[in-house]
């Protein structure tokens, strides 16, 4: 391990090798491949509907009932990480969520359904932090960036998920053939990780360089900070996840536009997670909470206007195209970022698993609770009451924030 460290010490003084940077493209790639597969989901969910049966409200629950999965492995997988190879945790991520996304195209009513979704929700968050906690501990120096270049791979995945999807409905003849495709994608990206990626650039010690060290942050991981970021990120599940499970089916079965349109406004969507890698170099050197402040108001009225003011596919594009910017490159990015900023280097793996932990138990029942408040009202009142009014309410909660406390990477 001495020798890991010391290799991991060089690159930092030193260019960032080639090899370096085809290890990082391989298991970004496998994180596009992971959101390929989320999209999927949302893109069929009324086709799915109809198939099974299934009402709104159970729809949404299914569509969200992942990041409950995501939710109960966030903090033990937090443990995992700081025992276990973080290449080895992201293999077996991998195989729990290839393995349950075949299972969907399987299901045969909404109880199996509802457990292989949380299956791949388990695996999804293996993946989603052995990533995090890789290029965050590599490239020490610029975390918040790190991670939204990480987002950046999620956004071309949500960009090409959808068209891929439709094209794998198209030739299969059915909505199973795009969960068989994105499950034998994930198995293929588990054997390229295998093959090329090395454990000089997965296993390096973040706090350990020869000239860079982290100063600052709690030496707990309760602390103020922590606290008043879990809050908001409990709140954020209900509003992302509100909005990624009944989003496509309010504009197929409310707006009545055609399954090709939609799949376009969805992969708006994920081009403005393409934008993330801005989010995450402005909170590198701006007040966290400023910025996520900034985005949260941003959230409040892009979701008003989604669901309420426009009935256009052009007017979609262009708020998708927002409310994918907003919801990776600023708030998503920034409030990860904040999260393992407000503790020292060795604590982080475990404050993504808060994070994670958080962020997901209340988006499992985002969709639901969005599809109850349009059977008891409205499309525009539910996006009032759980997008705009709790987006508005992060807004307030972010001035609790005190920046002065966060960590940050200083010269010896």
């Amino acid at each position: 391990m001495n020798r890991l460290v010391a290799q991991g010490a060089l690159a930092e003084r030193t260019q960032i090798k080639p090899s370096i940077l085809m290890m990082f493209g391989v298991i970004l790639l496998s994180y596009a491949v992971n959101a390929m597969d989320r999209m999927v989901f949302p893109l069929l969910a009324s086709d799915i509907r109809q198939a099974h049966g299934f009402s709104v409200a159970g729809t949404g629950l299914i569509a969200t009932i992942f990041t409950l999965g995501m939710a109960l492995a966030g903090w033990p997988t937090g443990i995992l990480l700081s025992r276990y190879s973080r290449k080895t945790v992201l293999q077996i991520g991998a195989l729990i969520f290839s393995a349950g996304t075949v299972s969907i195209a399987l299901a045969h009513g909404f109880l199996d359904m509802l457990v292989y979704r949380t299956a791949t929700g388990v695996g999804e968050v293996m993946q989603q932090m052995a990533i995090a906690t890789i290029a965050t501990t590599y490239f020490v120096r610029a975390r918040a960036l790190a991670v939204s270049i990480t987002q950046v791979a999620f956004g071309l995945g949500n960009f090409s998920g959808p068209l891929l999807a439709a094209a794998a409905v198209s030739l299969y003849g059915g909505w199973q053939g795009a969960f068989f495709v994105f499950g034998a994608a994930g198995f293929a990206m588990m054997a390229l990780i295998a093959i090329f990626v090395r454990p000089h650039f997965t296993e390096v010690k973040a706090e350990i360089t020869s000239s860079l060290r982290i100063v600052g942050g709690a030496d707990r991981l309760w602390n103020r900070n922590t606290v008043v970021l879990s809050i908001i990120a409990l709140l954020t599940g209900l509003i992302l996840y509100g909005y990624l499970g009944l989003y496509s089916t309010f504009l197929r079965e409310h707006l009545r536009f055609a399954p090709k349109e939609v799949a376009v406004i969805m992969c708006m969507f994920g081009l403005g997670g393409l934008l993330a890698p801005i989010g995450g170099w402005l909170g590198d050197r701006l007040p966290q909470r400023n910025l996520l402040a900034m985005g949260y108001i941003g959230l409040s009225i892009f979701g008003y206007l989604l669901f309420n003011q426009v009935h256009t596919v052009a007017a979609h594009c262009v708020l998708s195209l927002c409310w994918g910017f907003t919801h990776s490159g600023v708030v998503y990015v920034n409030l990860w970022g904040a999260q393992i900023k407000a503790v020292k280097a060795s604590l982080n793996a475990r404050a993504t698993g808060l994070f994670i932990t958080c962020l997901y138990t209340t988006s499992a029942f985002g969709g639901y609770l969005m599809g109850f408040l349009v059977t008891k009202a409205s499309w525009g009142m539910a996006a009032i009451l759980q997008l705009s009014s709790l987006a508005a309410l992060c807004a307030v909660l972010c001035l609790f924030i005190r920046s002065e406390l966060m960590s940050r990477p200083q010269h010896d």
